[in-house]
């Protein structure tokens, strides 16, 4: 438990000890760890320097143990100090390091990882070294059943610290069920996402820092290698390339619940999903498939739709839903 403060497992047995007994000599702590006396000397002194502990000036030395709240919170105040002064090197290290690529030798930009499982491993250690945004193009293929994209837990727990996910979902997914539930949930934790028409390839790019592009071959239903691109022109232009269609593409927004007085022009869940949907460009098929309805269906709710606030199309639909803050 106390390794993280530099103690390893016999100094915090010691420690133990020395607590419990608050005062004892290093021949006393050795005999109820099992250690020699002179082991027990070493790990004393480490725990004197660490300020855990206290030796006395007679013969036997006799060691006493500090308060523990307060002589641990000191320690820990120390160890946090280090860190933040490593922390401050980080960007002058960062400026270092993107100079040096630029010089360095062009294999050493781009590098393919194989295998499907060290491809997840690496994808998961970008998103958790990222510290500003992580922006991506998602597409199939969709190593999860068929009809499924695959959720993004690491996501969830990085945009709750505060790194920004802006991430544009091909037109395709329309057609998936349970998508609109699960990219919502994202949205709803601070993702921005849009949709776009023929996304040319998935990509994901880690800061200004390192992308993933997966190589796929026609036909393949999962990913099982790719390229990871290093700071370099080919990254500048991978990032170009996703601002460019980011500026094009159509903003996913979840539903906004009407005022409480606004009975009357209340939305049930499926005509808000429905209404979601319609605006990211999905089709009457599409729709049906991610709400779990047959096309018919989503025609029926359409036309209820348009009877029940007086439009004419759905264009003018979508515009009144806007209107209102819906979506």
């Amino acid at each position: 438990m106390l390794e993280p403060i530099g103690l390893d497992e016999r100094g915090e047995a010691l420690y133990d000890a020395l607590i419990r007994r608050t005062r004892a000599t290093a021949a006393e702590l050795a005999a109820d760890c099992g250690l020699t006396p002179r082991a027990a000397a070493r790990v004393l002194r480490s725990l004197v320097d660490l300020g855990l502990a206290s030796a006395g000036r007679g013969r036997p030395v006799r060691y006493a143990a500090a308060p523990p709240d307060s002589a641990l919170e000191a320690v820990l105040r120390e160890k946090e100090r280090a860190l933040n002064g490593v922390r401050s090197q980080v960007a002058d290290l960062m400026s270092l390091y993107r100079a040096g690529s630029n010089f360095a030798h062009p294999g050493d930009l781009v590098e393919v990882v194989s295998g499907r499982d060290e491809v997840n491993r690496l994808w998961t250690q970008m998103q958790r070294a990222s510290r500003m945004q992580v922006r991506g193009f998602d597409c199939p293929p969709y190593a999860a059943a068929a009809g499924h994209r695959e959720s993004n837990p690491v996501e969830l727990e990085l945009l709750s610290r505060g790194v920004k996910y802006r991430v544009l979902y091909d037109s395709s997914v329309l057609e998936m069920p349970g998508w609109l539930e699960d990219v919502t949930t994202g949205i709803r934790l601070g993702e921005q996402a849009r949709i776009a028409t023929g996304l040319p390839t998935k990509l994901a790019i880690c800061d200004d820092r390192v992308a993933m592009l997966p190589l796929l071959r026609p036909g393949d239903d999962s990913v099982t290698a790719s390229y990871v691109v290093h700071p370099s022109p080919l990254l500048d232009a991978l990032a170009a390339l996703f601002e460019a269609v980011w500026e094009r593409s159509v903003q996913i927004r979840p539903s906004v619940p009407p005022v409480v007085g606004d009975l009357p022009e209340r939305l049930s869940p499926d005509e808000e999903k429905l209404l979601t949907l319609l605006a990211s460009g999905a089709t009457d098929k599409a729709a049906g498939r991610s709400l779990g309805w047959s096309e018919r269906t989503v025609q029926r709710h359409i036309t209820k739709l348009l009877r029940r606030f007086g439009a004419q199309t759905r264009f003018q639909l979508a515009m009144e839903a806007t209107r209102r803050g819906w979506i």
